[in-house]
């Protein structure tokens, strides 16, 4: 059933990304990603992870439209799943790439100053050890 659970959570992600792409045509989803989707053991819910890059009434504008969309994303599921149970759907918000972006930004900016207090260091004749 595990592999059965992995394939089903992969071809949604799938689904539901080329839909975003291709058909939901909603003004109110900005630039979203689908990260991930966690099936229950029955397979009857499916917790989408979107990730969308703005700033919080972009992020709440985003969910929205994405739950107004939820029915005809399951319609669309249905018809190329072909399976007797079509999980409903709910959506939540992933930070893991904005974090991941925040942190990449803090260790540029650590690397930076690293650089400057060396230049400065080289500048005055370094420093004694």
């Amino acid at each position: 059933m595990s592999y059965r659970k992995e394939k089903l959570e992969e071809q949604i992600k799938r689904i539901v990304s080329e839909l975003l792409i291709k058909e939901i045509k909603d003004p109110r989803i900005g630039f979203a990603t689908i990260t991930g989707v966690e099936l229950s053991k029955d397979l009857s819910q499916a917790k989408i992870g979107v990730s969308v890059l703005g700033e919080a009434k972009d992020l709440r504008k985003t969910i929205e439209g994405l739950n107004s969309a939820t029915p005809y994303i399951r319609h669309r599921m249905g018809k190329v799943l072909q399976i007797r149970i079509i999980p409903k759907i709910q959506f939540f918000l992933d930070s893991s790439i904005a974090e991941g972006a925040r942190m990449v930004h803090l260790l540029n900016t650590l690397e930076q100053s690293e650089n400057k207090k060396e230049e400065r260091d080289n500048d005055t004749g370094g420093t004694e050890d």
